[in-house]
């Protein structure tokens, strides 16, 4: 399953969106043993093996959803 995260960076007016192919709850996880760490870091692989490492210090936000990517029509 691929989920799309966005990471908001405190005192950065862009946000990072990360295509990763993992649950909701991996990313979550991941995200909650980053914060528990001392000097943590929060380490994603993207769907295409780019890493993104971010301290958690700087982080504002971790949003977790699932990526819309790839859809095409309408719906009603």
């Amino acid at each position: 399953m691929t989920v799309e995260v966005k990471i908001g960076i405190q005192n950065t007016a862009r946000e990072l969106v990360i295509e990763a192919d993992n649950s909701n709850d991996g990313i979550a996880a991941l995200v909650n043993e980053a914060l528990a760490a001392d000097n943590g870091v929060l380490t994603l692989t993207d769907t295409k093996g780019k890493v993104t490492v971010v301290p958690v210090a700087k982080l504002a936000y971790v949003e977790i959803g699932r990526s819309t990517s790839g859809q095409v029509g309408f719906r009603s």
